[in-house]
């Protein structure tokens, strides 16, 4: 009541098609502001405990529903957050500190797709049979949903990750413990007021708030949620996958990126250029897909540099509901206090900052002033082996390097623990297949970026993560396979 009486937002659980309150609560801030604007409960063993059986108990009626009947629901599902979509916008953009244009554009509209496009999808999969006529016998294939799927989604695209895990989940009859980000918790809790009207059944889908420690710990160690399915960073992963070896879990880790860019001589510039600073800039840089490592081939090198540098500093930081900015508020404190230090180790080596962090001066508007802002920053003259990049910033802060060679580049691109997405930039189609078969990488766009397919799978290679999901993959994790023999 406390929380209540300082004109708070106070989520709840959502267990068993109920909002339970929590006996303890976390603060969430705004990070455009610095300000506290909502309580999160604080949720542990118990809470997760009570989700499981809920979700466990409606298991048996889910499962044995039709895939038309479950896509029927997901698709009114995706229509009443659709209807809404204006709201979980602005909650989305206020929550996470990204700007109303990127959440009204992507985050929203994308979320809505997942449910619509897995309600199509799981209406399309059909199963194998092979004959063996010498020895009388037909083998076919089967597919069950496996139970209990505990789904862990990160804070920078809060409800287009979260619903890219629960719309297969569910789709495929699995039953549901989701586990969002603390820091960004609103627009999965105005989800599940929907559900009920959606025809979700009560346990279907249950959210549990809290901390990955306490929360995310408990959900994981389960002995009853046989699959999990993360999204978040490589050290998280490491901790998930210690937890579930004992249990024999099914594991899709979706990890970190330290993604480069290729810009051979030959790219289109007028193209390259606004799309490399969006993969770079884009949500704060706060997404797995942005890229951090350019590397130009020396030919263009300075030409490109000086493009890329104008262009970076026209770029707008501010409120981010505010629709002419481009560049919103970084998710914490403690995150831009981190992105800001590796800016410093930048220099401190002797490389360049060229705009952004430290060199121009940021302008916020009054009552952002104590918000978590960054300039888009461009770093020349990094050398490979510094922590710039080789480790993921999750920022505004792309580090541009000049490369003579194919060979060269290609090593140089490899040359980190991760693997998730590259892009690269040729109008010479024999290089751009070449050099996409030699990437170390589960992603690769060329003269272009983040276009996706659904259909095709997704995730990355090395310390980037395991597993693929996408419509064929996604099924084949969140199903158990049984191959039958019938001998006549």
């Amino acid at each position: 009541t406390m929380a209540r009486s300082e004109g708070l937002l106070v989520l709840e659980n959502f267990i068993a098609g109920k909002f339970v309150p929590c006996s303890s609560y976390l603060d969430s801030y705004n990070p455009s502001t610095g300000d506290v604007y909502c309580r999160v409960p604080d949720s542990g063993k118990e809470e997760v405990e009570a989700a499981v059986k809920a979700a466990k108990a409606a298991f048996p009626i889910w499962s044995s529903k039709s895939p038309l009947e479950r896509s029927r629901i997901l698709n009114k599902l995706a229509d009443l957050i659709e209807h809404d979509l204006e709201a979980f916008a602005q909650a989305e953009s206020k929550d996470q500190g990204k700007t109303i244009t990127f959440a009204r554009t992507v985050d929203i509209p994308r979320a809505v797709y997942n449910f619509r496009f897995f309600a199509s999808s799981i209406l399309h999969h059909t199963t194998e049979c092979t004959e063996m006529a010498s020895v009388g016998c037909v083998h076919y294939t089967s597919r069950a949903p496996v139970g209990v799927a505990g789904l862990i989604s990160p804070w920078n695209l809060p409800l287009y990750l979260l619903t890219w895990k629960i719309a297969p989940a569910i789709a495929c009859g699995n039953t549901v413990v989701a586990k969002p980000s603390e820091m960004t918790s609103v627009t999965a809790w105005m989800m599940c007021k929907l559900l009920e009207k959606a025809g979700v059944p009560h346990g279907v889908v249950n959210v549990v708030f809290g901390t990955g420690t306490k929360a995310g710990e408990a959900l994981v160690c389960h002995p009853d949620v046989p699959l999990i399915s993360f999204t978040g960073s490589t050290l998280t992963a490491q901790r998930i996958t210690e937890k579930s070896a004992p249990h024999c879990k099914r594991l899709s880790l979706e990890l970190g990126g330290k993604n480069p860019a290729i810009v051979f001589d030959d790219a289109d510039l007028s193209q390259c250029i606004p799309t490399t600073l969006r993969s770079s800039f884009a949500n704060q840089g706060e997404i797995c897909l942005c890229t951090s490592r350019i590397f130009v081939q020396r030919g263009i090198y300075s030409e490109f540099l000086k493009r890329f540098v104008a262009e970076a500093k026209k770029w707008k930081v501010g409120n981010p509901s505010d629709p002419t900015v481009d560049v919103g508020a970084l998710i914490s404190k403690e995150h831009l206090e981190k992105v800001r230090s590796y800016v410093k180790k930048a220099q401190a080596e002797g490389a360049r900052v060229l705009c952004g962090e430290g060199v121009d001066s940021l302008a916020l508007p009054t009552g952002n002033q104590k918000g978590y802002f960054m300039l888009p920053t461009v770093i020349a003259e990094v050398k490979d082996e510094s922590c710039c990049m080789q480790e993921e910033i999750f920022g505004p802060v792309t580090c541009v390097v000049a490369f003579d060679t194919e060979d060269e580049v290609i090593e140089r691109a490899n040359g980190v623990k991760y693997g998730l997405a590259a892009t690269v930039w040729s109008s010479n189609v024999g290089r751009v297949h070449r050099v996409a078969r030699r990437l170390q990488s589960g992603l690769v766009w060329t003269n272009c970026w983040l276009i996706r397919d659904l259909n095709l799978p997704f995730g990355g290679m090395k310390a980037s993560g395991i597993g693929r999901e996408g419509a064929k993959d996604s099924y084949e994790f969140f199903t158990e396979v049984k191959t039958i023999t019938i001998k006549h």
